[in-house]
């Protein structure tokens, strides 16, 4: 078990990071960074995250309880050692890369994840706008093999905390590009610009949390390019401030697509676990629908992957 001055140091290094949202306004405002701030946004952004830190708070159990039930039942012991951390990171690293291109893919997941990609604005403050519903949509079970393993849970959730701490100076435009052998390697604002952009060519890209190679492995890396800028939010802006609404919306969406007659089974479980844009009719506004309809200008991305609408 990791010593709890680890974690102890993570949560007071999140507290320290949320002191840089004001230090990137006040830069802006004075047209030292490039940052745009939209003071309802920002505010929507606070609003959300009020609620997110609330639900986690909450339901956080269900995180805990899973991973705690798996360490109970483990098939060894790892001892809590640098070595054996560097493995948990990466192997958390791995497991958050895929927990993220899930969230894109299928409705259900994106329902909870389309909250962080709401935003018509990039900054520091869009690290607020997270999900409500993350702990009961299912891909929590995705936290267990590390403790089944034999990790300790400590392990587990420093791990964990690492990852989502090292992504919040990404989410800025005042930083260009840094040195190729760090854009090749990690995640950079660069690279994550692209994931939060609407713009046909640029969706479902660069799902990374720390290490760029999990998306170069798996096709899914876009760079950013200065001929097409991007465009933050979703296919289909929210054009609302109401955090009930941020937090939902999407749900409601499904809801809506299960409510006509004579959809088959089949039907539904696609409106429900489909790409999010999927049709019964063939009105697709998935990923691979958009990238066929745009210019080739538009598409270069190099694969199919499902619309985030």
């Amino acid at each position: 078990m990791p010593d709890p001055i680890y974690s102890t140091a993570a949560s007071i290094g999140q507290l320290l990071l949320l002191l840089l949202i004001p230090l990137e306004l006040l830069l802006a405002s004075s047209a030292r960074i490039k940052a745009e701030y939209d003071l309802r946004d920002t505010l929507a952004n606070v609003a959300v995250s009020i609620g997110s830190i609330f639900f986690w708070g909450t339901l956080s159990w269900i995180f805990m309880g899973a991973v705690f039930l798996a360490y109970r039942h483990r098939v060894a012991t790892v001892p809590f050692t640098g070595w054996s951390f560097l493995i948990a990171f990466l192997a958390e690293d791995l497991r958050y890369y895929w927990w993220h291109r899930i969230s894109h893919r299928s409705r259900w997941f994106w329902a909870s994840h389309v909250v962080h990609h709401s935003s018509q604005h990039f900054n520091l403050s869009t690290n607020l706008r997270q999900s409500w519903t993350s702990q009961f949509s299912g891909l929590i079970l995705l936290n267990v093999p590390l403790a089944y393993l034999g990790f300790h849970p400590g392990t587990v959730a420093l791990a964990f905390s690492l990852n989502l701490l090292y992504q919040f100076w990404i989410h800025t435009e005042a930083i260009n590009r840094l040195p190729n052998w760090f854009e090749w390697l990690l995640n950079t604002p660069s690279h994550h610009r692209v994931h939060h952009a609407s713009n046909p060519g640029y969706l479902d890209a660069n799902y990374a949390g720390v290490l760029m190679i999990w998306d170069r492995m798996f096709g899914s890396f876009v760079p950013e390019r200065a001929e097409e800028p991007v465009r933050y939010g979703l296919v289909h802006d929210l054009a609302t401030f109401n955090p009930l609404r941020i937090a939902l919306h999407e749900y409601v969406g499904i809801a809506r697509d299960q409510r006509p007659r004579g959809l088959t089974w089949a039907q539904r479980l696609g409106y429900l676990f489909g790409p999010p844009g999927w049709s019964h009719d063939g009105r697709d506004r998935t990923t691979a629908a958009l990238c066929a309809a745009a210019t080739p200008s538009q598409n270069p991305a190099p694969g199919v992957q499902a619309a985030s609408s």
